[in-house]
């Protein structure tokens, strides 16, 4: 009898059926949480759907018709034909003419401009004469990836922009020379467009996450409500929550300069403390946008999930990984309210560029303004949320 199965039990047929309801019955009720729990069920779905659509539209490792400006010194057929020559190259596009050196290098250094063409005085009669004159190509090299094609493709343009001036077919050899200068980052080191980068993208993210949670968990511990019954403003427990994290970022901000200067060799070429300003700026920006963060919430995964959802567009529509000249326009419309897009520019400009307050007028206004409205909505949605 061995051999022979021996029949289950009444009792081991039930238990299997058991398990199989029980299984089910928290199934079942794991859907019904999920359902309930919306920022979860929106990341499920919008997480998939941003990449792919980030990935797929916005992001573009081969930019094209990057701003560029022409310091144009004399209005000759020859120097219209090669500014049409770089034109069609497809990388540049000339929206700026300065009148004088100053202006020319200002649009650089402001980030306005990714390149500046000179064409100077008497250009065309000096290549008519065979002396060789020089065309100056200079290029904002903070992102090499962005400067690195276009500066690859100037040799293409004698022919394009010569044929129908000087020669009849391909001109026999190069009647000027173009001088490419690689400005800010001549060898094109990934590092000194990488580690000033890092400064704002490691703020974004701990700023955010910070906030996000330390309110939350207020709130689910319970404490929150006792804190209320205080005689405290809700104005004055959002300050204090927010004021100890200024600090933190501004340590975190110093340990990632100090490390890059020392060991990456990344240079500091502008005033320091318009840096810590700015840097206070943008970290009370991130905070406040953290406050509002955990104001939809209602426990710390959901706040952890909703500062990925807005660290997210933020790191890939920013610059920071990609040319932000290289997006389409609606995707540097999305950019442009990031407040770490602003940033990036702000702390390559200053520590790269040597940069002033003069140059950095438009996104300092920017992110003050990022940091007004999300410091309004802060305060609006935690006193809403208090009623």
């Amino acid at each position: 009898m061995s051999g022979v199965d021996r029949p289950a039990s009444a009792h081991e047929i039930r238990e299997r059926f058991g398990f199989w309801k029980r299984s089910y019955a928290m199934l079942i009720k794991e859907f019904i949480q999920l359902k309930r729990d919306r920022v979860s069920f929106a990341m499920i779905v919008m997480l998939p759907v941003m990449q792919l659509l980030l990935f797929g539209y916005a992001i573009n490792t081969t930019p094209h018709n990057l701003p560029s400006a022409v310091l144009l010194q004399e209005d000759s057929d020859l120097a219209r034909s090669i500014l049409k020559a770089l034109e069609n190259t497809a990388y540049y596009r000339f929206i700026y003419e300065v009148h004088d050196v100053d202006e020319f290098d200002n649009l650089l250094k402001s980030g306005k401009v990714l390149f500046g063409v000179e064409i100077p005085r008497g250009f065309e009669r000096a290549v008519r004469r065979g002396d060789k004159p020089a065309l100056l190509v200079a290029a904002d090299a903070t992102d090499p990836v962005a400067a690195s094609a276009a500066l690859g493709s100037l040799g293409m343009i004698v022919q394009t922009a010569l044929a129908h001036d000087l020669y009849i077919g391909d001109p026999p050899e190069m009647p000027f020379e173009i001088r490419a200068h690689a400005r800010y980052n001549p060898a094109a080191s990934s590092s000194l467009n990488i580690v000033p980068g890092l400064v704002g993208t490691i703020l974004t993210m701990t700023m955010l996450i910070f906030t996000a949670l330390s309110v939350t968990r207020e709130v689910e511990r319970g404490t929150m409500e006792a804190l209320l019954s205080m005689p405290i403003k809700p104005v004055e427990v959002m300050f204090g929550k927010i004021i100890p994290y200024v600090l933190v970022g501004f340590v975190q901000a110093f340990l990632i300069i100090g490390i890059g200067v020392l060991l990456f060799g990344v240079p500091l070429l502008g005033n320091v403390f318009l840096l810590a300003l700015l840097s206070t700026l943008f970290i009370a920006t991130n905070l406040s946008i953290g406050y509002t963060i955990s104001t939809v919430v209602q426990n710390q995964l959901q706040a952890m999930q909703m500062s990925m959802m807005f660290f997210l567009p933020s790191i890939l529509l920013s610059g920071f990984m990609f040319p932000f000249a290289g997006m389409p326009v609606w995707a540097q419309y999305v950019g442009e309210c990031l407040p770490l897009t602003h940033y990036l520019r702000i702390v390559r400009a200053i520590m790269l560029k040597g940069a002033t307050m003069q140059n950095l007028h438009y996104d300092t206004l920017a992110l003050a303004a990022l940091m007004l409205v999300a410091m309004t909505v802060a305060v609006t949605r935690f006193r809403r949320t208090l009623d």
